[in-house]
């Protein structure tokens, strides 16, 4: 091993491979992940990729890791101590809203559910977002049923503003008409 290999390996860690495939996902979708592309872009030879990964798809995979339990504690369980849950999900309403790269990587990720590793991934993250919301209703005293339907429904005004927003770059809105909108929905889907 050379001095520069080992510079560039001391250099970037295997978070530093993450957070930048996360980012390149972000900005232009899972199939744009390449070793290549992504070392140029992290300023190193893809040799020192290696040292942290055996291919691309073992990044791709820790990379997504990444952003699921960043999703889980930087946003649920930040809020899940918050006692009375109409405050809970308003909360909620009002985080999720601020995870601008969360989104961008959520919207990429739903233009790649024919991936084999990205399907289940998706699956586990909308399964315990769901959940969190049907919880968080019933607590409210909705009757199962209705709890469900309506974790449903804001889940659903969640994925279709991302894919209005991200996916098609509509609706262009202010940062006054943004917040405006997010409190019509919190004010719509709370009970």
């Amino acid at each position: 091993m050379n001095a520069r290999q080992k510079t560039e390996r001391a250099r970037l860690s295997t978070q530093d491979w993450e957070h930048g495939a996360l980012e390149l996902i972000a900005e232009q979708g899972v199939g744009a992940l390449a070793v290549e592309a992504l070392a140029r872009r992290l300023g190193v030879t893809k040799g020192s990729f290696y040292w942290h990964f055996r291919n691309r798809e073992a990044l791709l995979h820790a990379a997504l890791e990444r952003w699921e339990e960043h999703d889980e504690a930087e946003v649920l369980a930040q809020i899940e101590p918050i006692r009375d849950p109409r405050e809970r999900l308003r909360e909620l309403f009002h985080r999720v809203a601020r995870e601008v790269q969360s989104h961008r990587i959520y919207a990429a990720l739903l233009k790649a559910l024919d991936h084999p590793v990205v399907l289940p991934l998706m699956t586990r993250v909308s399964q315990r977002r769901m959940a969190f919301l049907t919880e968080a209703y019933l607590q409210t005293s909705m009757p199962r049923q209705e709890a469900l339907n309506r974790a449903r429904l804001a889940y659903a005004a969640f994925v279709g503003f991302l894919q209005l927003n991200l996916a098609l770059g509509m609706p262009r809105l202010s940062h006054e008409e943004f917040d405006a909108y997010v409190e019509h929905v919190a004010s719509t889907l709370i009970p």
